[in-house]
């Protein structure tokens, strides 16, 4: 793997992960000694990550760590309801019906996984995961699969500021084996209202987990 790459890969990871919160400084020499490359290569993933989107360029400050705007989060999944709503009811045409009964099962039986006490969260977000891979495969369009694989960078940003509520999740995980059950019938439209019914619950819960966050802040801070 390149210099570039490598550098693109870790500091892409670190601002998914919270670990580059926002507007953090990512300043050209401090991240090149910390990933061990030099500076043009660190220049290089620098520009990507501001192609992305997940870094800007702010003028007397160099490039930061872009913001999370809940103001713009309506937008984000506009695009993502377009793009995921389409691209169920494409596999449920296309896809492998037996590989999305298996997920449909799984899926069936995550909630038991996602105890108030220890949420397995990974292991449930790999099972999400894998229905998206799934997903992406079936629809057989490079275009369409390239632009959810961009889109989810943000998303997994935004995932983490809906916190880990383990009742969120088992109803996610209910609502994404309705996904997976619908397309291994083959139902294109019940795949799509399904997509859509999931990501509405889903801005919700995020929009009142911030709202909470906030009121709590001006709580403390009152």
């Amino acid at each position: 793997m390149k210099a570039s790459e490598r550098a693109y890969a870790a500091l892409r990871d670190d601002i998914v992960e919270w670990r580059l919160v926002p507007g953090t400084v990512l300043g050209e020499v401090e991240q090149a000694e910390r990933l061990g490359v030099s500076r043009t290569p660190l220049r290089e993933a620098l520009a990507r990550l501001t192609a992305d989107g997940l870094a800007s360029s702010q003028r007397g400050r160099g490039v930061v760590v872009s913001d999370v705007s809940l103001a713009r989060l309506g937008e984000l999944f506009e695009l993502r309801e377009a793009l995921e709503c389409k691209a169920a009811g494409l596999a449920a045409q296309r896809g492998d019906r037996q590989r999305f009964a298996e997920l449909r099962d799984r899926l069936a039986a995550a909630p038991a996984l996602l105890s108030d006490h220890d949420p397995q969260r990974q292991e449930y977000y790999a099972l999400a995961s894998e229905l998206d891979a799934a997903i992406d495969e079936a629809v057989s369009n490079a275009y369409l699969a390239e632009s959810l694989r961009a889109l989810r960078v943000h998303l997994a940003r935004v995932r983490r500021l809906a916190k880990d509520d383990a009742a969120r999740l088992r109803q996610a995980a209910v609502e994404h084996a309705t996904i997976a059950g619908a397309i291994a019938d083959g139902n294109a439209p019940l795949a799509s209202a399904a997509t859509a019914v999931h990501l509405s619950n889903s801005l919700n819960h995020i929009r009142s987990t911030q709202s909470v966050n906030s009121d709590n802040r001006e709580a403390t801070h009152g």
